[in-house]
């Protein structure tokens, strides 16, 4: 048997790296950009002008004030942290190495300088706010809409089966008023078009995983920090006993514990309870001793948010249970609300609710609220936007079970809209209408694509204003990836609609179909 033969390793010289100079390394700068590259594609699709439109309004300064930095700069670089999922420096230093970036964002040059602060992404944050983002998608969205070529006939209509498809013309003349107590009926100004798809998710924050004994322990610090802060030695004669090096040593014998009983961890949160009920009542009794309060808007704030925390964690500890209403579960960002999703890998995500609704795969947001709710009550809302955005009421909804109650599916039948769902009641036995379980699937990829390509799963901004910032940042990329992706198709269709006016028009010229019927049979 021949032996095999083996590759041997290279035997290029080695050298060292100490010998190669900046003005030795070739650089491409001498050609021109790629047109075919993602970025040179986006810049393109990107309808810059009315975005900027939209930003220029939130900043007041156009006759007073110094000048504002580019607001194309502003926004691209928005785009780029969320398109590439990258934190607020790592932005900052891609634009400034990379090439394509600074042509995404305007720049009509490579420059070496950074386009901005880092620091600065938080006040564009509580600039550009949910509803200034849903402003600039709706300008993105509008802009694919505009391009489309007219159709007569909507693709879903094709459809539908013969029958469906006869009185889809007689459904679509009455209209019943979602008001209650009105039986009235009244003319639709258009008739049904498209399919809306509705959901809703989580968008957790990053925040340390919450329990009870760390909260109280996180409390108490911030007590005694406020304590520091209060106390005078010229008015008080001693500091108060905070016995803090004997609470943290109680809180690190039960924390560092692998298996906790329940009596062990009631024990923990009581003991802690009893550490921060003690500091309170320093703090207010030193606050006595000044005419106005002396703490900064974010110390008292903190005030505020242990004092709520004591209280719950209080009354649940007297009533055994384990939830409350507005549960507080973080001191540094007291608007994260506990979010039961009942998932197999996370049963309990914390941050915000947020309910979503597609059509043509561009993603709008209907619905963004810190406390849980019930997105079944939102169904109707989101059928009334769909209406406002395109002037007409969907002809078919497709939601998921929670939305399929009684209620909406009357208002649904009055309105003449299909509701692909199960019906409720025993199925019948002929002529039922199944709904494949994959119809679902682009809403659900919506959010897939969000969560694991754009950060919707981790939510980094600290601030409520800012965070609902960052979650609709990141629908907009979806809109703008989905733009990109489908905007030559549209073109194309443009293209050939067209082409088929003036076939038709020749067609109809006097004796040119005689002339050359061969040519266009």
């Amino acid at each position: 048997m021949p032996l095999a033969s083996k590759k041997r390793a290279s035997k290029q010289a080695y050298q060292s790296l100490t010998q190669l100079t900046i003005e030795g390394f070739e650089t491409p700068f001498a050609q021109n950009l790629d047109p075919t590259n993602r970025w040179v594609k986006l810049a393109r699709h990107v309808p810059w002008d009315r975005i900027v439109g939209v930003y220029l309004k939130q900043l007041h300064n156009q006759t007073l004030g110094a000048s504002s930095i580019n607001p194309r700069v502003i926004l691209g670089a928005v785009m780029i942290k969320h398109l590439k999922n990258l934190s607020d420096e790592e932005t900052i230093l891609e634009i400034q190495e990379n090439m394509y970036l600074q042509y995404f964002i305007g720049y009509s040059s490579f420059s070496t300088e950074p386009a901005f602060d880092p620091s600065l992404f938080v006040e564009i944050r509580k600039r550009l706010g949910s509803t200034e983002m849903g402003q600039i998608n709706e300008e993105i969205v509008s802009l694919f809409h505009q391009s489309q070529p007219s159709n007569p006939k909507n693709e879903s209509e094709k459809n539908l089966p013969d029958d469906q498809a006869g009185n889809q013309d007689t459904d679509k003349q009455t209209n019943v008023s979602l008001e209650p107590g009105q039986g009235t009926t009244s003319t639709h100004e258009g008739s049904h078009k498209g399919r809306l798809l509705v959901d809703a998710t989580a968008c957790p924050q990053d925040i340390a995983y919450p329990t009870d004994l760390n909260l109280l322990n996180d409390a108490r610090i911030k007590s005694e920090e406020l304590i520091d802060l209060l106390y005078r030695s010229e008015i008080e004669q001693s500091k108060p006993r905070t016995y803090r090096e004997q609470a943290r040593k109680n809180y690190l014998r039960f924390a560092k514990s692998k298996q906790l009983s329940r009596k062990q961890l009631r024990k923990a949160v009581a003991v802690q309870l009893r550490y921060l009920r003690r500091n309170l009542g320093h703090i207010h009794r030193l606050l006595d001793g000044y005419s106005t309060i002396p703490l900064k808007p974010k110390e008292y704030k903190y005030l505020l948010v242990i004092q709520e925390l004591y209280r719950q964690q209080l009354q649940m500890w007297q009533n055994r249970t384990h939830s409350i209403e507005h549960r507080i579960v973080s001191i540094h960002q007291p608007h994260v609300r506990p979010i039961v999703r009942g998932k197999a890998r996370n049963k309990t995500e914390f941050g915000s609710k947020l309910h979503l609704s597609l059509v043509d795969g561009f993603a709008f947001i209907d619905h963004l609220e810190w406390e849980a709710y019930n997105e079944g009550t939102l169904l109707l809302d989101s059928v009334e936007k769909y209406k406002q955005r395109h002037g007409v009421y969907p002809r078919e909804v497709l939601a998921d079970q929670i939305y399929c109650n009684r209620e909406n599916r009357r208002q649904l039948k009055e309105l003449g809209i299909r509701l692909l769902a199960k019906p409720l009641g025993r199925p019948p036995a002929v002529n039922q209408e199944h709904v494949s379980p994959g119809e679902r699937n682009p809403i659900e990829g919506k959010f897939g694509q969000a969560k694991n390509g754009y950060g919707l799963d981790r939510i980094r901004a600290r601030l409520s204003q800012t965070s609902q910032s960052w979650i609709a940042s990141i629908i907009l990329v979806l809109n703008l990836v989905n733009l990109a992706r489908v905007a030559p198709y549209c073109h194309w269709a443009t293209f050939w609609q067209k082409l088929n006016s003036w076939i038709k028009f020749f067609r109809d010229a006097k004796g040119f179909e005689k002339r050359h019927c061969l040519l266009f049979q």
